[in-house]
Parts: structure tokens; sequence; C-alpha cells
């Protein structure tokens, strides 16, 4: 089963210096966090966020109505991707799909711009990762700029696409799995229940940015191969970047979870290379609301395979557990976790980062045999 219902007692709500009334709130579609982007111990986001979208170019993946936009400039060295995850209705199935511009994990554009050729658009991909009963799957095949193609409201990579098509995110994909290579074709439909316009900066400088598109949506998945059908619950975000991901980072540890109400929590709890953590915490409606929210502190969860830690913030008297590690790299795991938020039970999707084991040179000399590239 592919992270099964929480359970157990619930916690409790720790105390947070209240928020100035003035900045937070529930906020309608269309709104952005303001304020500058100071270091603190702890905070939440609108403490860390700037007012990005005031910014002239397009920025997070969207335009000004938060449609997904996919003709974004992106600076040399930089990166941008746009993420999707979900889980059966039944708890059997899980995917989780990355389109990248500019891939942050690729061995190949880490080594073009120790040479001066940072350009982002020559180093694409789209990853699927498949989960639960239909059989495991991971493809993750790079390619170059002639064989993509950015527009508006399109994302080519070879023979996969993302598009948004009549209100709702398509996603086609033929690809090969890897280092086993057997193929991963199919599609997927994202139906938002409403668009979110919500970007904050994970880092002081806002040079890394973050924000939900659909934090609350429905998907239908379709395959090929391997032969699956299923519906479920899904989120969309993007994240991008001015400059390489791992300069601004040493680790960082991401969390979402469905709440009882139909509303989505997240969590992104950053440590930078320098400076003070910084934490985001945001409860989004359905309807594109956000609301920020007090968050717990951390607990340490059993290391992964590839010894890589991972944390989460659950209430406390409520012991966070894994409940199955869906993917586990040399530097960075996926999981699903029984935790618990602002008082109620929650399965939640997490993942752990470690920059330092991203940017190693055997990590990088392994990375190939996982990510193969056709330019």
């Amino acid at each position: 089963m592919i992270g099964g219902s929480a359970g157990g007692p619930q916690g409790t709500h720790r105390s947070h210096p209240g928020p100035d009334p003035a900045h937070h709130g529930a906020r309608p579609s269309g709104a952005s966090p303001t304020g500058p982007a100071p270091e603190a111990a702890h905070h939440t986001s609108t403490d860390a966020a700037s007012d990005l979208a005031a910014t002239p170019r397009v920025i997070g993946g969207r335009d000004a109505q938060g449609v997904p936009r996919f003709d974004q400039q992106v600076p040399s060295g930089g990166y941008l991707w746009w993420y999707i995850d979900a889980l059966s209705d039944d708890g059997r199935h899980g995917l989780s799909i990355i389109a990248f511009v500019g891939s942050v994990f690729s061995p190949y554009y880490a080594w073009a711009r120790a040479h001066g050729r940072g350009d982002p658009d020559n180093f694409c991909a789209i990853n699927v990762a498949l989960y639960g009963a239909g059989g495991r799957r991971w493809a993750m095949t790079e390619r170059g700029r002639r064989n993509m193609h950015r527009e508006r409201s399109a994302f080519v990579v070879g023979p996969s696409r993302m598009a948004w098509e009549h209100d709702a995110l398509t996603v086609r994909f033929d690809e090969r799995a890897a280092p086993i290579p057997r193929r991963v074709r199919g599609q997927i439909r994202l139906h938002t229940e409403g668009l979110c316009r919500f970007v904050a900066g994970l880092d002081a400088a806002g040079r890394h940015r973050w924000g939900p598109i659909a934090p609350c949506a429905r998907i239908d998945v379709e395959l090929e191969h391997p032969s699956v059908r299923w519906s479920g619950a899904a989120y969309f975000d993007s994240n991008e970047g001015d400059e390489p991901i791992d300069r601004a980072f040493h680790d960082w540890d991401w969390s979402r979870a469905r709440m009882r109400d139909g509303t989505t929590a997240v969590i992104y709890d950053v440590r930078p290379r320098a400076g003070a953590a910084r934490v985001i915490a945001e409860r989004f409606e359905p309807n594109g609301r956000f609301t920020p929210f007090s968050f717990p502190e951390r607990q340490l969860l059993p290391s992964s395979m590839w010894r890589i830690a991972r944390g989460v913030r659950s209430d406390p008297g409520y012991r966070a557990r894994v409940v199955d590690t869906l993917e586990d790299t040399p530097f960075y795991v996926r999981s699903t976790l029984d935790c618990s938020l602002m008082g109620e039970p929650v399965t939640a999707i997490h993942e752990s980062i470690s920059m330092p084991r991203l940017t190693s040179l055997p990590v990088r000399l392994m990375l190939p045999w996982k990510m193969p590239r056709l330019a």
C-alpha cells in the first residue's frame, strides 16, 4: 500500500509568536506574499518571501492568473521545474512527474557550467516515477536543445509532452526506465480545483523560489506500460533558481499533506549553506487562497539506506513514522509518512535532499547510469 491512512493520537499545536495581521491571514488567488526575506531561525512563509510577483519578468512557471506558462526565461546556470505528485484513492498506486529546464540533478549540466556553457535549455528532461501495485518504474532521459521545444502552453522533451489544455494539465510520456530498460508510457490529466499564485523565496536573497500552482487537484492516470489506470488526489507546484541550486543550500526537508477538509498543508524546512534555517508553512485552499500556520518542532526520522538524514515537523505527542520509502538515492529520498499537523493525523509526501551528496564526485559519476543523455 502506498501511504496508508494516518492513525494514532492527535498531537497538540505548538504556540508561535502571533503574525502581523496586516500581512497574514487568508489571501485570495492572485495575491502574493509580501515583505522582505530576512534570515531568522524560524519564520512563516510571509516573513521568508519577497513580493516576487511585482517583478516585470514571468516567474513561478505561471502567468498573472496562475496558469502554467512553459516559455519562461531561465538565466544561464539557472533552473526551472514543474512538479506533480499523486496517490490513488485506494492507496495502491502513486506517481511523481518532474519537467526540468536546466536539470538540477544533471551531471552533464554541472560539467557544462564548469566550462562556461550553462544554457539551461540544453539540459531538459521529463522525469516519471511510478510506485505501487502496477510495479515501480523510474525514467529520466535528458535531452538537448535540438530535442526540446517550449512555448507558452506546452513543453516538449523528446517523445514526452506537458501541456495546459482546456483548463487542465496533460502529460503524455513515452520513456525508458533506467538502469533496467523498461518502457514507461501513458498519460495523466490533472484537474485543478483552483489556481494559486503564491511564490516564496527559499533563500535570503530570493534567488531561489517555490510556489504551488494547483496544491489541491485531482488526477486521472492511464498507463500502457505498465498497464494501469487509476484516479486520486494530486499536487502541482514549481521551483526555480537564478543560479545553481547547490550554491545556496546545504539540505532541506519538504512535505505536503492533504487535510480532511480538502486543504493542503505544505512545509519547506530549508538549511542554507550560510545563515539561519528558513521554514515556510502554508495551508492552501482548493480555491487558491492560502494562510500561514504555526509549524511544530522537527522530528528526526530514520535515515535512508543511503544514509540521507530526514526529518519532519509533526505535532508534539505524535511520533511521526515512515510508511514507505518510494525513492532512495545517494542524494535524496522520497517517502510517505504518518504524522500530525494542526492536531490532525495525516499521510504526507515527504522529500529530503543533501546538496553535498549531489555535488560529490562519486555521485556525479554514478548518475549517468540512472539518467542517460540523448542530445
